[in-house]
């Protein structure tokens, strides 16, 4: 009984040794897998570190270009107003020059009688001009006619 005794304390021994070896075993490919792990890990950091400068230099572009775009917009804003005011303007002016061009036509209208007797004035006192001249010729040719008749005898 012994012997049973010193066979299985010697069996949990090599049993032990052989749980050590292989403990042992795996732990150094834990070790190495942790080392690893951990110089990834150091990279990553950099690599973090170089990935938040970039966005930190990005956001401040993306800050300024929203800056600039919002002073643009106000300068445009201002430009707008202006075109809309001129379009007001010639609005206006076309309103007015209707208004004008209406009067005129009503006024047309109101001295078409008017006109048309002065027209019909104008044709008489010409004619008459032409008859007083053609008159004053004859007068001339016959006193001519009259002047040399008497010169010849």
């Amino acid at each position: 009984m012994q012997i049973i005794l010193y066979l299985s304390v010697a069996l949990i021994a090599i049993a032990f040794f052989v749980l050590v070896i292989f403990l042992s075993t795996t732990l150094k490919s834990f070790q190495v897998t942790l080392t690893s792990v951990s110089k990834t890990l150091t990279g990553l950091e950099k690599q973090l570190d170089g990935v938040t400068a970039e966005t930190t230099i990005l956001l401040q572009k993306t800050n300024a270009l929203a800056d600039d775009i919002k002073q643009k917009t106000d300068r445009l804003n201002s430009v707008v107003e202006a075109v809309k005011d001129v379009g007001t303007t010639v609005t206006k002016f076309n309103g007015t020059l209707q208004n004008i061009t209406q009067t005129v036509d009503m006024q047309v209208e109101e001295s078409k009688e008017k006109i048309s007797q002065i027209v019909q004035w104008s044709n008489i006192v010409l004619e008459l001009k032409d008859k007083w001249q053609a008159r004053r010729q004859q007068k001339t040719t016959v006193s001519l006619d009259e002047s040399k008749k008497v010169r010849s005898h």
